[in-house]
């Protein structure tokens, strides 16, 4: 990988969560039932926002950002997003945890009063980070599989294919000797990913279990569950329902590289705060699998890609660089894609994803056949209203108006069905100005 021939202008960063408790999703629908984070999990994002802080925060680093206010954070510079979803809490949290590292509380985040006083912020001056909570029900880009018919159905097609049959033969004996670990859960290929799930989460904090599991269950578990879920979150085409997760976040990660690049944004560093499901389905849709086939694995906590944004010495267009952090007690690493061993031109990763991403909530209701859900019936209400309207015109038509009478009837329905959607897409969020923001912001 070239190294010496750029200056890195800005990092997109996409972490999963810290360690969490006890968790299970359907292993068709991919509903879940809400769990919360570990003490633990806190100091793996913790050290994960100070090891980030490392590389770019610091001058004497190769890549360090120039420009970035690296003391006291400024709000314009950075944009951080958190999946409020399946796992609830755990993710928001995390984002919080690592953003501690990533900005330590500073006593120079101070305020002089009229009085005279200076007051240092709470806590030694803790810096309090805007974070988007991105709620599944109003912004699909974090979640793009759930409430996803078309998804559940290519799941159960994977689980009745020859491959699936093929590998649940392959996989009985070793399944076979599970039940007794497992606490009366079902024991099924199909459930793979809760069974890996729950004896890791066993295995980190029930110390009679860790001692009582054979060595080899555990990485022969998630072996499985990476079979699995790599075969549930990818697809051979772009555009495959499988690739869901990465089709819905590009859009905001081309975004913020896209702010990044342009001098006159001040937008320095993107972080999202995600589950390991967009993982695969990115690390698939660029290639990098390909190049790297230990990728079409289950992301541990406190994984990270680091999507760098780097000038050319000589000029041209930016280019992006992959690295990836494996987990706690890793480094970054950079890796190759779209069949590359280079940087990649920032263009060329466009075109490359285009024709596969979704970009709004209604290409997300279509991809997925959805009329109801996370905005759905809203934006299937105004199609059927406009259709209705279209129809109005047609019968004063019919009815022979005068030319100038027909023109008028349209003009009139045609502003009111152009008025009527604003409203709704306005409503939905998927009208903006600038760089997209969820409806709700916290801080951490």
């Amino acid at each position: 990988m070239t190294s010496t021939n750029s200056t890195i202008l800005g990092v997109v960063v996409l972490a999963r969560h810290g360690d969490r408790a006890g968790f299970y999703q359907d292993p068709t629908t991919y509903t879940a039932t809400g769990t919360v984070i570990t003490p633990l999990g806190t100091d793996q994002e913790l050290q994960l926002g100070q090891l980030l802080r490392s590389i770019y925060f610091n001058e004497s680093s190769p890549s360090f950002i120039s420009g970035l206010n690296t003391t006291l954070v400024d709000q314009n510079q950075i944009h951080v997003r958190a999946d409020a979803g399946g796992e609830l809490g755990v993710i928001y949290d995390s984002a919080v945890a690592l953003l501690q590292g990533l900005f330590p509380a500073n006593k120079n985040y101070t305020t002089d009063l009229a009085n005279g006083t200076t007051v240092t912020g709470a806590l030694g001056g803790y810096q309090y980070v805007p974070i988007e909570s991105v709620e599944p029900t109003n912004d699909v880009s974090l979640e793009g599989y759930t409430s996803c018919a078309v998804f559940n159905a290519a799941n159960t097609a994977f689980y009745n294919s020859t491959e699936f049959a093929q590998k649940r033969n392959e996989s009985a004996a070793f399944l076979n000797q599970l039940p007794p670990f497992l606490d009366g859960r079902s024991v099924t290929l199909e459930n793979m990913y809760n069974i890996y799930d729950f004896i890791n989460v066993q295995s980190i904090h029930d110390a009679s279990f860790a001692k009582a599991l054979p060595p080899t269950f555990l990485p022969q578990a998630f072996t499985l569950a990476s079979w699995h879920e790599y075969g549930v979150f990818s697809s051979p085409q772009l555009n495959g329902i499988g690739n869901i997760a990465g089709r819905a976040i590009l859009p905001q990660i081309l975004a913020e590289i896209a702010s990044i690049a342009n001098a006159s944004d001040p937008l320095k560093i993107g972080y999202q705060s995600i589950a390991y499901k967009p993982f695969l389905s990115l690390f698939n849709m660029l290639g990098a699998v390909d190049q790297n086939p230990a990728l079409a694995e289950i992301v541990p906590y406190a994984a990270a890609i680091a999507l760098e944004v780097r000038q050319p010495s000589g000029g041209g267009e930016p280019v992006i660089r992959l690295n990836f952090k494996n987990g706690t007690g890793e480094d970054f690493v950079t890796y190759g894609f779209l069949n590359s061993t280079e940087d990649v031109p920032f263009s060329t990763l466009v075109n490359h994803v285009n024709p596969a991403l979704i970009n709004s909530t209604a290409a997300w209701c279509s991809v997925c056949q959805n009329t109801q859900d996370r905005g759905c019936g809203a934006i299937a209400a105004a199609a059927a209203q406009a259709s209705a309207a279209a129809a109005k015109v047609d019968v004063a038509r019919h009815q022979r108006l005068s030319n100038a009478g027909a023109g008028a009837v349209g003009a009139a329905v045609t502003l009111a069905v152009v008025v009527m959607m604003f409203g709704v897409l306005a409503f939905l969020g998927m009208l903006t100005v600038g760089r997209p923001r969820s409806k709700r912001t916290l801080k951490a």
